[in-house]
């Protein structure tokens, strides 16, 4: 089709290259776009910016969600499946377009996205930025301009259609998803699938962290969820413990202690994983904290201190005789 036609909003133009099928799809908040585009510049050589396709992954955004380019919810939206359309954009749509390039370019690169960036308004960061990183796109900060995209729409999923990503849920969903996890979390464990676990419990404390930075540290609402963020933790180190991940143990037991000293399950979990890397100074100062703070936890603690002493003597003893072994090989030379 080469009729080139004007969507009904300003500084827009719309140019149908392949005509999709079926109706328009349905759309609510929270629907997924499913789409390859390519990002040119309105100049002679219709110089290309991005192409999904060379970067081998297809787009996603979740509409009602604030993607920083905002005019790509209304193109789609006015796309069929299966339909390729070009799309001539005024400078009024184009300005955040260096700043969304520079992250999708970050993740297929498979780097942090928000690398550096300061927790301000995305315009806001736009300034602070002295460089994106990328010639090409320092260039269209410095002066943004008119863009043509080019879209193929794959598909659109209703929210209940697919797994919702953590960032892509309102507070209620997130809140309403942690106990979910929870138990899920729990069966996995006494199923011994300690990695699928260990996976539930996680994703499970993204969604409390996330809600927890729209909060102020240490105030009721960070405090409420800071109480459901640490049981999952604990299992989460549990699962890790299990896994023989000790030194992951170590990092997230460390972290939960930094804010809650007084927690004695964090420094049990905390001196098995000591134990296990031979790291035996730290483990008996951690068991020490726990019977101090726990005395339910004093036989609990016993055994564990009496297997430490059996495993380091027997350690000491086996490299006593590797040492003696390449003494006299040494000597035998």
């Amino acid at each position: 089709m080469e009729e080139t036609y004007l969507l009904n909003v300003e500084g827009v133009k719309k140019k149908i290259l392949h005509g999709g099928h079926g109706e328009l799809p349905k759309l609510q908040d929270g629907s997924k776009f499913t789409f390859h585009f390519q990002t040119l510049k309105d100049d002679f050589e219709r110089t290309v910016i991005d192409d999904s396709r060379e970067a081998g992954m297809p787009m996603e955004i979740i509409m009602g969600k604030m993607f920083k380019l905002e005019i790509w919810e209304t193109l789609l939206s006015s796309m069929r499946i299966g339909e390729v359309a070009e799309f001539w954009c005024d400078t009024i749509h184009t300005g955040m377009y260096a700043l969304v390039s520079r992250g999708m370019r970050r993740i297929a690169e498979g780097r942090d996205p928000l690398e550096g960036q300061k927790h301000r308004c995305g315009m806001g960061n736009m300034f602070d930025y002295h460089s994106t990183g990328y010639d090409d796109l320092d260039e269209l900060q410095r002066a943004p301009q008119p863009l043509i995209f080019i879209m193929e729409l794959f598909r659109v999923e209703d929210p209940s259609a697919y797994k919702r990503d953590t960032w892509a849920m309102s507070k209620e969903e997130k809140l309403a998803a942690v106990p979910v996890l929870h138990s899920e979390g729990n069966r996995l464990v006494l199923r011994r699938e300690f990695a699928q676990a260990a996976a539930k419990y996680q994703e499970a404390v993204i969604c409390l962290r996330n809600l927890q930075a729209k909060e102020k540290p240490w105030e009721d609402g960070w405090l409420k969820l800071e109480s459901l963020v640490t049981p999952l933790v604990l299992n989460y180190c549990q699962c890790q413990l299990e896994l023989g991940e000790y030194y992951e143990v170590l990092e997230h037991t460390t972290e939960l202690l930094q804010k809650h000293n007084d927690n004695a399950k964090a420094y049990f979990k905390r001196a098995k994983a000591h134990a296990a890397v031979w790291n035996e100074r730290e483990a008996r100062e951690d068991f020490q904290r726990v019977a101090h703070l726990d005395p339910s936890m004093a036989a609990a603690v016993k055994k564990e201190l009496k297997q430490l002493g059996e495993r380091m003597r027997k350690k000491h003893v086996e490299d006593r005789k590797r040492y003696q072994g390449l003494f006299q090989s040494s000597q035998g030379l």
